[in-house]
């Protein structure tokens, strides 16, 4: 049996004129978390759909699980659990109701399904609302719900499309520790994501997207050695342009971003020391992140 989970070779994707999805290639092992990182619009979503043969690529080849995809997207997807970017939960069933039903999407009995329901319910913390409607349900609730339905056929991979996105972040730590914990039992998860911190917290490894085309892959620790390597400054609060002409002989690299210079400098205190006692000024100094990897790569921030 092969290692691959999810097997992608030049892959490509237009609509209409615009092409979405260039070029791209990427292996995720069984049993890790694989990240497709990226702003709005960089393909994330496409790429995911296309390996849940959703729909088909213009050119390139995809297996999931060993299976060729979408001529066999139907086998694959009995061993796939997917969350998707926006819940679609039936807001007028019980949380109880909906993983009864969607159990029976699988060919699951519904003796079956009502002995795995306890163990999703309280996975997803969700043991006391069990017969609430779901339009009752807070955002965060409803996202783990989310999260318990695509459990319920035992996946094999779990396909996650910004699970996060729109969670306060109580229940964005929730959902990543809960993420965690089946990364232990051995599942395997495709991640899209625009959150740098949860790609760092989560990611074996990943892979950064800017409009379709692959920018950068690997570990996080890695290609933030790689790109960064050294302690990050922040300044606020003056003209950019000056700023950098003066710090300049003492940054690696230096970005400007709006109206906050970044400096990427090997020897921090040097800079702090050209800058101190300057009038207005705001400065934070901290250790480098994947968001400094994507701005020393396209020269912005990640767009939200």
């Amino acid at each position: 049996m092969s290692t691959a989970a999810i097997d992608l070779a030049g892959i490509k994707k237009s609509f209409g004129d615009k092409l979405v999805v260039n070029e791209l290639s990427f292996t995720v092992a069984r049993g890790e978390c694989f990240g497709l990182l990226g702003p709005n619009g960089a393909g994330k979503s496409t790429t995911a759909r296309m390996i849940l043969g959703m729909m088909s690529p213009d050119a390139g080849d995809i297996r999931v699980l060993g299976e060729p995809v979408p001529s066999r997207a139907r086998w694959a997807r009995k061993r796939l659990g997917v969350v998707p970017q926006f819940d679609n939960l039936e807001l007028e069933f019980t949380v109880r109701e909906n993983l009864l039903v969607f159990g029976r999407y699988f060919g699951m009995g519904a003796r079956k399904i009502e002995s795995l329901i306890p163990s999703l319910l309280d996975f997803a913390r969700l043991e006391s609302k069990a017969g609430t409607r779901v339009s009752e349900l807070s955002g965060g609730m409803k996202r783990r719900l989310t999260l318990a339905r695509a459990l319920i056929n035992d996946p094999d991979l779990l396909v996650m499309d910004e699970p996060t996105t729109g969670l306060d972040p109580h229940a964005r730590h929730l959902i990543w520790e809960r993420l965690r914990s089946l990364l232990a039992r051995g599942k395997t998860i495709l991640l899209t994501t625009h959150f740098m911190e949860e790609a760092e917290r989560l990611c074996d490894r990943l892979c950064v997207l800017e409009n379709g085309i692959k920018i950068a892959e690997g570990k996080p620790h890695v290609l933030i050695e790689e790109q960064i390597g050294c302690s990050v400054i922040e300044i606020y609060g003056g003209n950019p342009q000056e700023l950098c002409a003066l710090i300049r002989p003492f940054a690696r690299h230096l970005e400007i971003s709006g109206e906050t210079v970044f400096c990427y400098a090997p020897e921090p205190e040097q800079v702090l020391a050209q800058l101190r006692g300057r009038v207005g000024l705001r400065l934070m100094q901290r250790p480098p992140n994947l968001e400094d990897v994507f701005l020393r790569l396209t020269g912005r921030e990640m767009e939200k």
